[in-house]
């Protein structure tokens, strides 16, 4: 339910800034691989669902200190 919820969110993002789109769009492939590694058991698709959250995460990261400093500064300092 987390990836149906995920993606449904993603299609929210559409009009909005790439960054959020990827991190969206990174979310809802890491729930996808995660319950694919359940339903097949298998070990290579954990990994790399592993990598897929990694860069999720750290896009998720970069995303909220591009807007965190476009807010302060009251421009875009990083693009996003």
């Amino acid at each position: 339910m987390g990836g149906v919820f995920t993606f449904f969110m993603f299609i929210g993002t559409l009009k909005a800034n790439r960054g959020l789109q990827f991190v969206f769009l990174s979310l809802t492939a890491l729930f996808a691989l995660l319950a694919l590694r359940d339903f097949f058991g298998s070990h290579a698709i954990g990994v790399l669902a592993g990598y897929v959250g990694i860069v999720c995460g750290a896009s998720a990261i970069y995303l909220a200190m591009a807007e965190v400093l476009a807010e302060m500064y009251g421009r875009k300092v990083l693009p996003y």
